[in-house]
């Protein structure tokens, strides 16, 4: 019989266990995500919509593209192959899940469609099972890494909602990995140095690493001996790394590692999660043809590198108090002209940073007076100015960069390429020597 209190991809999404602590108030601080991200014109809520289902603005929505386009890459130059699936499932898909039965209250209700029920997804994992399932699969194909970028929904009571960090239509970063036992702890591995590496890019660091247990008097898988091999199969592959197990957080079918991140407020939350699974392969009938010509289980590695895009975006904005990492910026380059006079060249530097897939727009004085736009444009990585002087100039600008620096008249040329070369690179760096 299979018991749970709750599946994977609710701690990706989730900040406590605890209710009360789930449903205190945020105290206010200057790096607030909900004032900063309607601040900044980067999401916001309407009744109409419904609690706990945001909408993203323009400036928030080339946040989200630009982290969805990121992670996408980083998992195809690691061998990840991305599939689709439909947010809808029958509720016989759920009842072999475990999900029907473990997680009922927190799914939305099933509706009829002739003679089928379905449910909106709670996770994506039943649905990667149902993938790997549909073709037959030698030892010689493992590992076969599955992602998607998928959303799914909670019945989450309004009581919980918040901004982007507790939602009712979440789109998680999630991945599932098939492979043979002997290959489970190095891709645990892999998925944790994916996990490090997306972190230095974003500029943000994990405040831990969890190693989830099962805990007295919780419902789990009733099978010690596979709770035995999961647990010293993560232990493996976090060899190296400081770590502190606590019982009572795994999911309910294994173990996991949990990445916690800390908020401005001190608060954690799990931002990305690796686990070994052994029961769903069961539940689902999963099968490779080893070398031996006989039928043998997979191990399901679950991966969630950034996990839902809502709650990633959410802790960057506060982490960085709304000043992104250059690449990540909404706008790389603010071109401000001094006076009508210096429309031209401002225009003209604005097309040639979009002709190098740069993000650059005007701000000219019809916004106000010099100062003004230039306050109005402090969480922008780069302002060049373009007054009289550096219009007499030919290809010249005034640079001003977001952490104060000013390298003074830069050549439009080179400011360009400076800039790419920063975003390209993803550094924390905004301007490196000549």
């Amino acid at each position: 019989m299979v018991l749970a209190l709750r599946p994977e991809e609710t701690t990706v999404h989730d900040q406590d266990r605890n209710p009360a602590q789930a449903s205190a108030p945020a105290p206010a601080h200057d790096r607030d995500h909900r004032r900063l991200g309607r601040e900044l014109g980067l999401f916001d809520t309407d009744p109409l919509m419904g609690a706990g289902l945001p909408y993203w603005l323009p400036d928030g929505a080339i946040v989200r593209h630009t982290l969805e386009e990121y992670v996408r890459e980083a998992e195809r130059r690691a061998g990840y192959r991305h599939v689709y699936s439909p947010v809808l499932g029958k509720r016989e898909l759920y009842e072999i899940s475990g999900h029907w039965e473990h997680y009922r209250d927190d799914m939305f209700p099933s509706m009829e469609l002739g003679a089928e029920e379905v449910v909106l997804r709670p996770s994506l994992c039943p649905h990667h099972a149902l993938v790997y399932r549909s073709r037959s699969h030698s030892y010689r194909e493992l590992p076969l890494r599955i992602a998607e970028l998928g959303a799914m929904y909670r019945s989450e009571p309004s009581g919980v909602l918040g901004g982007l960090t507790r939602v009712r239509a979440i789109h998680l970063n999630d991945a599932h990995i098939f492979c043979t036992p002997d290959q489970a702890a190095a891709e645990a591995r892999a998925a944790l140095g994916l996990i490090r590496r997306a972190h230095a890019d974003l500029g943000i660091r994990a405040a831990r690493y969890r190693l989830s247990l099962p805990g007295p008097g919780g419902k789990y898988v009733a099978d010690p001996q596979l709770w035995r091999r999961a647990t010293a199969l993560l232990e493996e592959a976090l060899e190296g790394l400081p770590y502190e197990a606590v019982e009572g957080e795994a999911a309910f079918y294994g173990p996991k590692i949990d990445v916690q991140v800390a908020d401005a407020a001190g608060r954690e939350s799990t931002l990305s999660t690796v686990q070994i699974d052994f029961h769903q392969p069961e539940r689902f009938g999963l099968r490779y043809t080893g070398p031996d010509g006989a039928a043998h289980r997979p191990v399901m590695v679950h991966r969630s590198v950034i996990g839902s895009v809502e709650r990633v975006v959410a802790h960057l904005i506060e982490a960085h108090g709304g000043a992104f990492p250059a690449w990540l910026a909404p706008v790389h380059l603010v071109v401000l002209p001094v006076g009508a006079e210096q429309r031209d060249p401002a225009y003209d530097l604005v097309r040639r940073a979009g002709d190098l897939g740069l993000r650059a727009e005007v701000a000219g004085p019809e916004r106000g007076t010099l100062g003004a736009r230039v306050r109005a444009a402090r969480k922008v990585p780069y302002q060049a100015v373009i007054g009289a002087r550096e219009a007499a100039g030919g290809d010249l600008a005034d640079v001003r960069l977001r952490d104060g620096h000013r390298p003074g008249r830069v050549p439009g040329a080179e400011l360009l390429r400076r800039i790419d070369g920063r975003v390209r690179a993803r550094g924390p760096e905004l301007w490196e020597p000549a």
